[in-house]
């Protein structure tokens, strides 16, 4: 039988690892804040998938929004909790969420996550897996939170909706706990400080759509 002690150190491994990542913005080199548009032309999903595509069923690849976003997946060096990638077009796998048994997508907001501000609710995200098997989810919550002392691990974060104030440990339980889920997480910049807030999108599992995998125009054409 596990060890009480072997519980209370996953327990704070977790803790530590959540504070991490819900603040790493303020982390991120120092870097012009920047907006990215639309892209005018997304790849089909077919197409997408064979770009990302090496192999490992294990192993998340991308992830892809229709007219929204087609974005490589990286997954974070073992024991580093806060790293996210810089490079362009690549979101970051969050190691905690998964081993609380959830999918975490992590991405600068001076980078791949300003995509993640066009994502609306009913939106369909597609994760795309290394043997290009894919997983959909449908877009259900949008969260926006200003981070009170954005330079302090226990900072307070109040949400813009309904005002309500959360920990760092809270907000983690409430974004990334909970039944299987896809959750994205960028910052929100505001008067030029990159880290001022927070944006989630929550996001529930759906059956695959043979929809997703169509050209545009066909999309547009069966609509």
């Amino acid at each position: 039988m596990a060890s009480r002690s072997y519980f209370t150190q996953f327990k704070n491994r977790i803790s530590a690892g959540a504070l991490l990542c819900i603040l790493f913005c303020i982390f991120a080199l120092p870097s012009q804040v920047y907006a990215k548009d639309v892209p005018g032309t997304l790849p089909a999903l077919n197409t997408f998938i064979e770009t990302v595509k090496d192999g490992d069923a294990s192993a998340l690849r991308g992830v892809y929004v229709p007219d929204v976003m087609a974005l490589s997946v990286v997954q974070q060096p073992v024991g580093y909790a806060g790293y996210v990638s810089r490079a362009e077009g690549v979101a970051t796998q969050f190691s905690i969420a998964a081993e609380v048994g959830n999918v975490g997508l992590l991405a600068h907001n001076t980078h791949a996550g300003s995509f993640f501000s066009n994502i609306k609710q009913g939106d369909r995200i597609v994760l795309v897996y290394g043997d290009g098997h894919i997983e959909s989810f449908m877009a259900e919550s949008i969260q926006r939170y200003q981070a009170l002392d954005p330079l302090n691990p226990y900072s307070q974060f109040k949400n813009l909706e309904t005002q309500t104030s959360l920990t760092a440990e809270e907000l983690f339980n409430n974004v990334y706990r909970g039944e299987y889920h896809l959750t994205l997480q960028t910052c929100i910049e505001n008067n030029g400080n990159s880290s001022w807030g927070r944006l989630f999108i929550v996001a529930s599992p759906v059956e695959n759509e043979i929809l997703m995998t169509l050209e545009p125009k066909e999309r547009q054409h069966r609509d």
